[in-house]
């Protein structure tokens, strides 16, 4: 009797365990993730600044009162200090994409990648006063698992996209064409991260941009940035 009454007192304090474990699963703050069920846009601009190309792009932002997230070539920027300076004025995200954009260079070694990001970094944090922390792969990051965590680990935010205008891909793409090529890209996603360009041949993507965030609004998508 005395071995069956212990079994039970057992089998009870395990379930207690379970259950207070299962509780603590369910109540815990969760790793930081992206929302997947709000519609979020994350406006995404690489290869600038140019002047041109990036201030229309600026132009309209401000006008429709959107965030974006600017990922910045330093060797571009340094004869448009005053363009960089605007986009972090007006409240947009300053983004680390490259100091040369020359792949050979920067993906020679880890130490030539660090070299790179810490270059443009630098540039950009001596014109805003802003240390940047997110980081975009000039051509991608999508295959480059060693680089990724090797950024990581020195504090980087490392921003892929799920979509794009494709306004690097399609030759002498008509604005409409870039707006059809975005919402086809996005269908199905709450949360795009949308690739775009503002370097100086991108005089398409400033014009598809007011049809994009019109696009967008519709969709009830909230505009956001990194």
């Amino acid at each position: 009797m005395q071995k069956k009454v212990i079994a039970v007192a057992v089998f009870f304090a395990a379930l207690l365990v379970f259950l207070t474990h299962l509780g603590a699963r369910a109540t815990a703050t969760p790793v930081f993730t992206y929302a997947s069920e709000e519609k979020c846009v994350y406006l995404t601009f690489d290869d600038g600044p140019s002047t041109v190309v990036t201030n229309r792009i600026l132009d309209t932002l401000k006008k429709e009162n959107v965030k974006a997230t600017f990922f910045i070539v330093s060797d571009r920027a340094k004869s448009r200090k005053e363009t960089l300076l605007r986009i972090a004025e007006e409240g947009h995200t300053v983004g680390i994409h490259s100091a040369t954009h020359r792949y050979s260079e920067i993906y020679a070694s880890l130490q030539s990648l660090l070299q790179d990001v810490t270059a443009c970094a630098d540039f950009i944090h001596s014109v805003t006063g802003i240390t940047p922390r997110v980081y975009r792969f000039p051509g991608g990051g999508f295959h480059r698992a060693k680089e990724t965590q090797f950024l990581k680990e020195k504090g980087y935010q490392i921003v892929e996209w799920n979509a794009s205008c494709r306004d690097e891909e399609i030759v002498n793409a008509t604005p409409q064409r870039l707006f059809e090529e975005t919402v086809a890209t996005a269908l199905g996603k709450n949360r795009v991260v949308l690739l775009m360009h503002d370097s100086a041949p991108h005089k398409a993507t400033a014009d598809a941009l007011p049809l994009i965030i019109s696009y967008f609004r519709e969709q009830d998508f909230s505009f956001c940035s990194f």
